[in-house]
């Protein structure tokens, strides 16, 4: 994906562009770019089962012509099968012991608002 344009730092703010900072792993803006990691582990995964993101470990943004967020973040088996293609907020977690799984992810996520593109760079689960 390519995206151009000039640093946009939100007024007021104190993040400086090119530096990454700690940034609240409840934020929803957070919650959002861990989802669309998620989007993008699901679509790459041979799971017959969807996995939804269940614990935000710890997330930074970094300011680079949008937001790059950089997110640690835990997933989970759900009960939904992929092909169903359900939204993941009514999927829940399997209860099955044997069919439970969790996996760590590192999610790297570039949010360009002005163009609304999503480019995910880095998507590593284990």
């Amino acid at each position: 994906c390519v995206v151009s344009g000039t640093h946009v730092t939100p007024p007021h703010s104190t993040i400086r562009p090119g530096f990454p900072v700690p940034v609240n792993t409840n934020n929803p803006e957070v919650r959002k770019a861990a989802r669309f990691g998620v989007y993008r582990y699901n679509n790459s995964s041979n799971d017959l089962f969807l996995f939804k993101e269940s614990q935000i470990k710890k997330a930074m943004v970094q300011i680079v012509r949008g937001l790059k967020y950089m997110l640690h973040v835990e997933i989970k088996r759900t009960v939904c099968e992929k092909r169903d293609h359900p939204s993941l907020d009514s999927c829940h977690f399997q209860r099955e012991k044997n069919l439970q799984q969790m996996l760590r992810c590192y999610f790297e996520v570039w949010i360009t608002p002005w163009t609304h593109k999503v480019h995910i760079p880095v998507a590593h689960c284990h």
